[in-house]
C-alpha cells in the first residue's frame, strides 16, 4: 500500500502535528509505503519540518504550493503535484488543509489515483469570511469533493457542515480524533521554577490558553474579560503561549486596560514543551471562532486540566459541560468571566473536571489509535474499490 499524504505547510500547529503523526506512525507499519508532500514553511508560526527531515526521501517541498491564493503559483503547484503522483503512483492520496486540499486532490484525480481521501481538520468556508471569499471557498470545496473517495473528520461537527453544505453524503464520512502521544501530558506537574522563570507566583490562579495569535482565535475577547476577572480574583493571571502577526495588537490592547502586569507571553512554544506550559495552569481558555477541534483541548484534559471553550465547531466533542468544563455561546462575556472566577473560587471543582477530562482523552486521543483507524480506513477503501473493478 503506497499512500502519499499532502499538507500546505509544516507550521507548529494542530492539522501539522496530526498528519506528521500520521505519516510517521504509519510508516512503522508492515506493508505501508509512505511519503509527505508540503509548501514551504514560513512566518513566525515555527516549522516542523525536521521531525520528518531526518528520514530521508520522506519529504517532498513544492516551492509554488503556498497558503494564499496566487493563480500562477496554484496552477504551477497543480501541475507539479500531478506530475509527482504520476511519479509515485501512490494507491491512496491523503490530503490536509485547504490549499494543498483542493489542490491536492484535483491532482491525484488527474493523475489517476484510485482513492483520494481529505482530512478536514477545521472550516474551509463559513459565517467568519465576507459574502464573496465564502462562496469561493465553499465552490472549491464542492468542485473537489466530487474528487474524494472518503472524508476523515477530525470531530462530527466537520462532517455536519460540509454534508450541509451540500458536499458528500454520510456514508463517506469517518471521525477520527487528533491523537497525539498522552504520557507527557498525563505526568505533567505544577512546576514551580517554570512558574517563576514566567513571573507567576505559586499561588497565582493562571488561565491559560495556547493559540496562534491570530485573528478568530479569541485573544482579544480574553483581554476584554480580564479587567472584571481581575476585580473579582486578584490572584489571577493570564498566560498566552504562542505567536503570530497578532502580537503587537494583543499587546497594545493589554497596554490600554492598564494589564501589563496579568499577562504573560511566552512566544512560540516548541510542541514538546505544551506540556509542561500546560502543567503550571489552573485551567485553559479556548475561544477560537473556527477551529476543527483544538489540539489543545484534550492535552489540556489529559494534564488534568478543566476547560472553558466556545461552542464552536468541535469544541463541544471534548468540553462536555460541568463535566469536564464549561462550554459558552462565542461573545458571551458574562459567562465567561462567571465560569473562569468560580473555577478560580473552587478548587473541588477544578479537580473533578479534571479527573474526567483525564479519563476521556485515555480513551478516545492516543496517537496508536488515531493510526490503527486511518490504517484500517485505508484497508477498507482498497477492498471495496478492489470489489468494484471485479465487477466491471
Amino acid at each position: 500500500m503506497r499512500v502519499a499524504h499532502v499538507i500546505t505547510r509544516l507550521i507548529v500547529g494542530g492539522a501539522q502535528e496530526n498528519t506528521i503523526a500520521s505519516v510517521l506512525g504509519l510508516r512503522e507499519k508492515p506493508g505501508v509505503e509512505v511519503s509527505l508532500i508540503s509548501g514551504p514553511t514560513t512566518g513566525p508560526e515555527g516549522t516542523l519540518e525536521p521531525r520528518v527531515a531526518q528520514f530521508p526521501g520522506l519529504l517532498t517541498i513544492v516551492p509554488e504550493l503556498v497558503r494564499p491564493i496566487a493563480p500562477v503559483r496554484d496552477w504551477l503547484a497543480l501541475r507539479k503535484l500531478t506530475r509527482l503522483f504520476r511519479e509515485q503512483r501512490p494507491d491512496i492520496v491523503h490530503t490536509h488543509s485547504g490549499k494543498a486540499g483542493v489542490l491536492g486532490r484535483l491532482a491525484a484525480h488527474a493523475a489517476g489515483v484510485p482513492i483520494i481521501v481529505h482530512t478536514i481538520h477545521g472550516p474551509s468556508f463559513g459565517a467568519f469570511q465576507n459574502l464573496i471569499a465564502n462562496r469561493l471557498f465553499r465552490a472549491a470545496e464542492r468542485r473537489a469533493g466530487q474528487h474524494t473517495t472518503h472524508f476523515v473528520s477530525v470531530a462530527n461537527a466537520m462532517t455536519e457542515q460540509y454534508l450541509a453544505a451540500g458536499i458528500g453524503t454520510p456514508e463517506r464520512y469517518t471521525r477520527i480524533f487528533s491523537g497525539f502521544d498522552l504520557e507527557p501530558f498525563l505526568n505533567a506537574k505544577n512546576d514551580l521554577s517554570l512558574r517563576a522563570e514566567l513571573g507567576l507566583a505559586p499561588d497565582d490562579f493562571v488561565v491559560g490558553k495556547i493559540a496562534r495569535l491570530f485573528k478568530l482565535k479569541g485573544h482579544e475577547e480574553l483581554i476584554a474579560a480580564a479587567p472584571e476577572l481581575v476585580m473579582r480574583c486578584p490572584r489571577i493571571k493570564f498566560l498566552l503561549v504562542g505567536d503570530g502577526l497578532w502580537r503587537g495588537r494583543c499587546e497594545r490592547l493589554i497596554r490600554a486596560r492598564k494589564l501589563e502586569g496579568r499577562f504573560v507571553f511566552t512566544g512560540l512554544v516548541p510542541p514538546e514543551a505544551i506540556p509542561r506550559h500546560l502543567g503550571i495552569m489552573d485551567t485553559l481558555v479556548h475561544l477560537s471562532l473556527r477551529e476543527g477541534l483544538a489540539r489543545a483541548l484534550p492535552q489540556a484534559l489529559a494534564a488534568g486540566k478543566p476547560i472553558v471553550a466556545t461552542a464552536c465547531d468541535g469544541a463541544g466533542e471534548v468540553c462536555l459541560d460541568d463535566e469536564t468544563g464549561f462550554l459558552i455561546y462565542p461573545g458571551n462575556r458574562t459567562a465567561l468571566i462567571q465560569r473562569l472566577a468560580q473555577l478560580a473560587h473552587d478548587e473541588g471543582l477544578r479537580q473533578r473536571l479534571g479527573r474526567r477530562g483525564r479519563e476521556l482523552v485515555k480513551d478516545w486521543f492516543p496517537t496508536q489509535r488515531m493510526v490503527d483507524d486511518l490504517q484500517a480506513l485505508y484497508v477498507r477503501l482498497l477492498a471495496e474499490q478492489s470489489e468494484i473493478g471485479n465487477r466491471k
